[in-house]
């Protein structure tokens, strides 16, 4: 029970019992309850503002989580991109290269993603930083590993067709020359038998008597045989695919036509002196997509280690060519 209070009365000298009204005592109520609202307020947002509640603490500890993933995810990331790597330039410097497979562009293993801003949507949550670059890293990574599936398909596909190319590749010397006596001239600049200045030969000269069997070093399709070059005189291309074009000048006559399918081995001409030549002989070429390459090394199927080396010697010897 509440204690009586009173108040001093200077006319009578006593003490008055205070009465309060019921109008007061609402009003006392309301100043007290409003008091202790405000200070409970206050005590809400003091509370709110610097300590955490049970659902904040959890949530908290679920987006460390999260960042903790995020970055673990970003590492494995990294490291796979580096695994990948390797396998870009096994595939590029290995595989392709035994198929004679131009390597994948590095354009095209690098190419990003056009267009609209895909990651707009992430850039609005917190640590947005973290989360685009992981995904634009897997994003990557996702599209590198489509192409360099397709590249292994490719490859595959090459592989089963490995009989037919190496059956198709240049791999013999284009006349007989078991004793290597019939190389006259080899590949690169040598001096020129008419003009006597220095040109680049982009061939093998292989002297030998007229009618000496010529032969196609490789299976393919007859594409030239007529004497359009004069500077080649009487000449046959042969066609092999995955790039490979040989060429025979200066023969005497054709022993096959455009169109025909030949084998390796088989005879397409015959030795002659027909065109700009200063004596019989057989220049070959072979090109690679146009371009003429050492032909040197397209004889590993009828030379001995030991042959080789020597037809090595001989190619490099800076003599005057025949043609």
């Amino acid at each position: 029970m509440a204690k009586a209070k009173y108040r001093y009365n200077p006319h009578t000298l006593s003490y008055d019992k205070i009465e309060l009204s019921f109008r007061d005592k609402i009003f006392r109520g309301s100043m007290i309850l409003g008091a202790s609202l405000i200070i409970g307020i206050g005590i809400y947002f003091v509370t709110d503002a610097f300590v955490d509640s049970p659902k904040e603490k959890q949530l908290k500890k679920d987006n460390a989580e999260l960042l903790a993933r995020y970055s673990i995810l970003d590492k494995k990331a990294e490291q796979l991109a580096i695994v990948l790597e390797d396998i870009q330039h096994r595939d590029d410097n290995i595989y392709r290269v035994i198929f004679e497979a131009e390597p994948i562009a590095s354009e095209i293993r690098e190419a990003g993603f056009g267009g609209v801003n895909r990651y707009k949507e992430l850039e609005n949550f917190t640590n947005a930083e973290l989360i685009v670059n992981a995904s634009k890293k897997l994003d990557k990574l996702s599209k590198q590993l489509y192409i360099q599936s397709k590249s292994f398909d490719e490859v595959f596909e090459m592989a089963k067709k490995k009989e037919e190319m190496l059956a198709s590749l240049p791999a013999i010397q284009p006349v007989s020359n078991e004793d290597l006596t019939r190389m006259a001239s080899g590949y690169g600049y040598r001096t020129d038998p008419v003009y006597k200045t220095t040109k680049f030969h982009a061939g093998m000269d292989f002297t030998a008597p007229r009618g000496t069997p010529i032969y196609a070093t490789g299976d393919g399709k007859v594409i030239q045989a007529d004497a359009a070059n004069r500077g080649y005189g009487n000449h046959v291309r042969i066609k092999h695919g995955y790039g490979y074009i040989t060429l025979y000048a200066h023969m005497s006559k054709f022993n096959c036509k455009v169109g025909q399918k030949v084998k390796r081995g088989d005879v397409i001409g015959y030795v002659g002196n027909t065109g700009k030549s200063v004596g019989p002989h057989c220049h070959y070429e072979v090109r690679k997509n146009g371009n003429p390459i050492n032909p040197v090394n397209f004889y590993f199927n009828d030379l001995t280690p030991e042959q080789y080396a020597k037809m090595l010697e001989l190619a490099n010897d800076p003599t005057q060519s025949l043609d």
